[in-house]
C-alpha cells in the first residue's frame, strides 16, 4: 500500500496538467489517463462508472465522438489502432471524458487510498488553473480598459493638435497683412560717416 507522501510524490502537477484537454469548451481528462493516475485498468474504471451512471450526468462525463477522438489522438501519439487482422491491444471503444465535477465524483466510486489522494491532487490542479485563468482574465480586462482610455486621450490630443495648428494658421494669416502694412521707419541711433 502506498503512503500519502509516496503517492503524492509519484504524480506531479505537471503530469496531471499534461493530461488535461480542452474539448467542447470544457477542460476534461480521459478515462485511460485517469485510470493510469489511479493505478487501475481503464476497463475497471469504466465498469465502476457504468455501474454508477446516475452519478455522471452529461456535464460531469460524456463520450467523445470519433472526430474528437481522432483530433486528440493526433495531438499525442499513443498506441496505434489495431489492424483488423490483429484485434489485440489498442482501444475498441470511444473514451469517456470527465469534467472537473466528474473527476470529483469518481472519488465516491473508487474507494482506494490512491484514488482518493490522486483525486485531491487533480481537483487542486483544476482549482489552481481556474484561479490562474481568472487572474489573467482580470489583467487582460484592465489592460483593455487602459488601452481604450489611452486611445481616447490620443484621439482627443490629436484633435487638439489639429485645433492648435488651425489657430496658428489663422493667426499667421491675420498677421501677414499687418506685417506688410508696417511702414519702414528711419533707423534710430548713432550714424557714422
Amino acid at each position: 500500500m502506498k503512503t500519502k507522501t509516496s503517492t503524492h510524490l509519484a504524480i506531479t502537477d505537471e503530469k496531471v496538467i499534461s493530461k488535461i484537454y480542452h474539448i467542447r469548451s470544457k477542460r476534461i481528462m480521459l478515462d485511460s489517463d485517469l485510470a493510469q493516475l489511479y493505478n487501475v485498468e481503464t476497463k475497471v474504471l469504466n465498469q465502476a462508472v457504468k455501474r454508477n451512471m446516475l452519478r455522471f450526468p452529461e456535464d460531469f462525463m460524456f463520450t467523445l465522438t470519433e472526430t474528437e477522438w481522432e483530433i486528440l489522438r493526433s495531438q499525442f501519439v499513443t498506441s496505434k489502432s489495431p489492424a483488423p487482422s490483429d484485434m489485440r491491444g489498442g482501444r475498441r471503444t470511444l473514451p469517456f471524458a470527465f469534467t472537473e465535477q466528474g473527476i470529483a465524483m469518481l472519488s465516491s466510486i473508487l474507494n482506494s487510498e490512491t484514488a482518493i489522494l490522486v483525486n485531491i491532487q487533480i481537483i487542486r490542479v483544476f482549482t489552481r488553473m481556474r484561479e490562474l485563468l481568472s487572474t489573467h482574465k482580470e489583467t487582460l480586462l484592465k489592460l483593455e480598459k487602459i488601452e481604450k482610455a489611452l486611445l481616447g486621450q490620443l484621439s482627443r490630443l490629436n484633435k487638439h493638435d489639429d485645433d492648435i495648428d488651425s489657430i496658428f494658421n489663422v493667426l499667421k494669416e491675420l498677421l501677414q497683412p499687418l506685417k506688410q502694412q508696417t511702414p519702414s521707419r528711419k533707423r534710430i541711433g548713432f550714424k557714422s560717416d
